[in-house]
């Protein structure tokens, strides 16, 4: 059975923040995950995601499959890494 990349919800009633994890489609929500692989707290501003690209890939090279939202993370995590890439660039 494959991997499935999701979130897994922590936090107290109300001020909840995800943790970004590696696990078998089997477990619980919140239950037991193969490798964390970043976090997420929307409740900043602007919300904040850190994620583990290399491990990202690792998974999805082993067949893992990504939750929607996961998905849409990373592809709004590398969208703003490029952006500071160019930024970068075009200041030297």
């Amino acid at each position: 059975m494959a991997v499935s990349i999701r979130l897994a919800r922590f936090g107290t009633k109300k001020k909840p923040f995800y943790r970004i994890v590696a696990a078998d489609p089997r477990f619980p929500k919140e239950g037991r995950s193969i490798e964390r692989l970043g976090l997420y707290d929307p409740r900043l501003d602007p919300p904040m995601v850190r994620l583990d690209l290399e491990r990202i890939q690792y998974w999805f090279g082993q067949g893992a499959k990504a939750s929607k939202t996961v998905m849409e993370l990373i592809e709004k995590h590398k969208k703003g890494l490029n952006s500071e890439k160019r930024t970068e660039v075009t200041k030297k």
